[in-house]
């Protein structure tokens, strides 16, 4: 097994640059008997809390659904969109400072049949190729949010290590809603991997 890491590695103040180490990190959710089922982080995306139009809590904003994007880094953000799919997040920084960061996409490693029952796809290039589609495989869900990231239901773990130059970055996807931030290069993702979802 891989080292796990630690809640420092999210309490950091620079969300950009853990959404950026992120990748290469295996993502691992076991399933209940304990089977590994797990991915390589290939896509994510940073979200700068109160000051970032594109963030839930944009302008300071609190409610239940986003309350735990207040908590210290380190917390699972799980929320449900366009009424289907479940998007991860892990809280970053200190307490009240409510920055995250998308897991928009992995690779999948272990439990690839897992993966492909839970999803009912063959092919492995779709299985996990954008934010809904990761959730389903991995089987996440509320039940996750709010829990901490270095415990035994999800955690990341040291896997492979990626170069600078074989990141690419550019602007978030689905926030035409957030005016000037719009155009942001917070969304981080390893150059020609297949299962990264989004390429503009």
């Amino acid at each position: 097994m891989n080292s796990k890491l630690t809640q420092n590695f999210y309490l950091r103040d620079d969300t950009l640059e853990i959404a950026r180490e992120l990748l290469g990190k295996l993502l691992v959710v076991p399933t209940d008997s304990g089977e590994r089922v797990a991915g390589m982080i290939v896509e994510t995306e940073a979200y700068m809390g109160t000051a970032d139009k594109a963030a839930h809590s944009f302008g300071g904003r609190r409610t239940p659904r986003n309350e735990v994007t207040y908590l210290a880094g380190g917390h699972i953000y799980v929320f449900f969109v366009y009424g289907m799919y479940f998007q991860l997040n892990f809280v970053t920084g200190e307490e009240n400072s409510p920055h995250a960061v998308l897991i928009r996409a992995i690779q999948p490693v272990e439990g690839i049949e897992i993966m492909r029952e839970r999803r009912g796809l063959m092919a492995d290039k779709n299985l996990t190729s954008g934010p809904g589609k990761l959730c389903i495989a991995l089987a996440i869900d509320r039940s996750l949010n709010a829990e901490l990231i270095t415990g035994h239901r999800i955690w990341v773990e040291e896997f492979r290590k990626v170069k600078r130059v074989d990141i690419t970055t550019g602007p978030r996807v689905g926030i035409n809603y957030a005016e000037e931030f719009i155009e942001m290069p917070w969304r981080f993702w390893i150059a020609d991997n297949p299962y990264v979802g989004s390429r503009k």
